[in-house]
């Protein structure tokens, strides 16, 4: 085994992160079906979206304080024991109740990604990060591919009791793996929590500062994404949970191209690069899928189309995580990513909460254009702004 993989350590969290986003996906999958099957309203589900991200707005700062601060692998290991536990509540069904739930859900996970995502560079070379994190993608499409088409076949099968089984399972099994891995060193306390978060903002500088305004459009695509997919398939294509489920899924069949292609192509390109293109065929893909209704609704076309929409859309992803991680030191990569996280669910629950209002008022297939247009957007300005073939840092 050669390349990122051939690290135990990060072998063991590729394989964790793999197994807690099976039940990511059935989760992200089932609740919003649940919640439109049981309201019929595009405002509910769009609120059920929103309330999943502003704790992870809220939480982001102290997530990246403690990723920069406490061991990586035991604050992961923590979390994902509350995640199981706090799944629960979900069995009663109840709307208000999911939506306590889901924000639970999204305040435990803002603290478990920029830990993880901080950690990844320590695991392996220098010049290997791009293609673990194109490993990363891989492993999250993979996980899509099983977990999206799941949540809506258990959702309709077994309703919710079977869904929040199958996620607090997928939980305990990452905290198991996680376990067994070495320690990651403490670091010191120095500075209170919140000037030690106002110093890892001062480090968004360089190649960073274009960031900002690709990651936020790109956010703010995938807020209107989120929403009106189940609106595009339910309303046109007369689809239902189960269609929901695996053309979610399906479009992990790109992913796990993607993934396997980032590597090769990370050693022609630099990540910017990546980045860029990625985004723009993303952007022209949707495009083609939005607008096709008005030639055909067959099922068939639609898998394929969100099939191929996963290969830009993973290689976009390393390219994005590769040069947040390569422009930031180790001692505030914590807090400089938990802030891109942070900007990047602000721009989602943006996107979604236009999402619920726009769609009575300008029309679906308008709102659609709008998000695969503001993909186009953010691909042209990495192009443009974006230059990091001289990364800042070590690793």
């Amino acid at each position: 085994m050669t390349g990122p993989l051939a690290v135990p350590a990060f072998r063991r969290l590729w394989i964790a992160g793999f197994v807690s986003e099976i039940g990511d996906w059935v989760l992200l999958v089932a609740l919003p079906v649940y919640v439109y099957q049981l309201t019929g309203s595009t405002a509910a589900t769009a609120t059920t979206f929103v309330v999943g991200l502003l704790p992870s707005l809220a939480l982001s700062p102290l997530a990246g304080v403690l990723a920069d601060r406490w061991d990586r692998r035991k604050l992961m290991l923590l979390v994902s024991l509350a995640q199981a536990v706090t799944l629960l509540p979900l069995l009663t069904g109840d709307l208000v109740l999911v939506n306590v739930v889901t924000a639970v859900q999204a305040g435990l996970a803002a603290l478990f990604e920029p830990a993880k995502n901080a950690l990844l560079p320590t695991l392996v070379p220098r010049d290997q990060v791009p293609a673990a994190n194109g490993l990363v993608g891989l492993n999250s499409n993979l996980a899509r591919l099983v977990g999206a088409s799941l949540g809506g076949l258990v959702l309709g099968y077994t309703g919710l009791p079977g869904v929040v089984l199958v996620d607090v399972v997928s939980f305990l099994l990452a905290a198991a793996l996680l376990a067994s891995g070495t320690a990651d060193p403490a670091r010191e306390v120095g500075k209170p929590a919140w000037r030690a978060w106002l110093d890892g903002l001062r480090e968004i500088r360089g190649p960073l500062r274009p960031m900002v305004a690709v990651v936020g459009l790109m956010a703010m695509s995938q807020g209107l994404f989120v929403v009106l997919f189940v609106v595009f398939v339910s309303s046109e294509l007369g689809g239902g949970a189960a269609e929901v489920g695996l053309l979610r899924g399906v479009q992990a069949v790109g992913g796990l191209l993607g993934g396997l292609l980032v590597g090769v192509l990370a050693r022609r390109l630099p990540p910017d690069r990546l980045l860029g293109v990625a985004l723009l065929g993303f952007g022209v893909i949707a495009a083609v899928g939005w607008n096709a209704p008005h030639l055909t609704t067959a099922l068939v076309f639609y898998l394929a189309v969100f099939a191929v929409i996963g290969l830009p859309g993973v290689i976009a992803g390393a390219g994005m995580m590769s040069v947040l991680q390569l422009h930031t030191v180790d001692e505030v990569r914590g807090r400089v990513l938990a802030t891109f996280v942070s900007l990047y669910d602000g721009g989602q629950a943006l996107g979604m909460v236009l999402a619920g209002v726009l769609t009575p008022v300008l029309g679906l297939s308008v709102l659609l254009n709008v998000q695969a247009g503001l993909y186009l957007v953010a691909g042209a300005l990495a192009l443009a702004l974006l230059d990091v073939r001289r990364p800042r840092v070590a690793a």
